[in-house]
């Protein structure tokens, strides 16, 4: 895994595309913007679901759990 992006750095790329979710082993992989998978993954955790792992494509910089709710916080989605 590459190094970690800080909150910042994640805030500056909310509305870039090339980021991919993949939500478990059985489903598939969904590539979007860095918002709309936070947005995915915000729907899965409230439906009781694990959120599953975000990566950056270019660079493999994956979000870890912390991070993701940091940023549905700046998205203004309940945390």
């Amino acid at each position: 895994m590459a190094d970690k992006y800080s909150h910042e750095e994640l805030v500056n790329r909310v509305k870039t595309p090339g980021w991919r979710l993949v939500p478990g082993a059985k489903d598939k992989s969904i590539t979007d913007t860095l918002e709309r998978l936070l947005h995915l993954t915000h729907e899965r955790t409230q439906k009781g679901e694990a959120p599953g792992l975000i990566e950056e494509i270019e660079t493999s910089v994956e979000l870890d759990m912390l991070q993701i709710a940091q940023l549905w916080r700046y998205l203004g989605l309940p945390v």
